[in-house]
């Protein structure tokens, strides 16, 4: 969870940079409870996770997948088709 001290929260709600993931974690959780009404159902619970769930999935196929793909290219692959290399 981003139990961040409150002066790191301030200069990470005013827009400083996240450096560490648990201020990464603090950013994002703090948009989600935006997002959320005052009285949450589960649908609002369920569109939130969605949402996260969404975005990953996203940033992991546009910019980690590629990331991937460059070093499986350098490095060579790991999953070998059935009667190739020793396994």
């Amino acid at each position: 969870m981003p139990y961040l001290p409150q002066g790191a929260r301030n200069c990470l709600l005013r827009g400083d940079r996240p450096a560490l993931p648990g201020e990464l974690n603090f950013l994002i959780t703090d948009v989600v409870l935006r997002f959320l009404p005052e009285s949450p159902r589960y649908a609002d619970y369920n569109a939130a996770i969605g949402a996260l769930e969404c975005a990953k999935l996203e940033l992991y196929r546009r910019m980690v997948a590629e990331y991937e793909d460059e070093k499986m290219n350098k490095h060579g692959d790991v999953y070998f088709m059935k009667g190739e290399g020793d396994v």
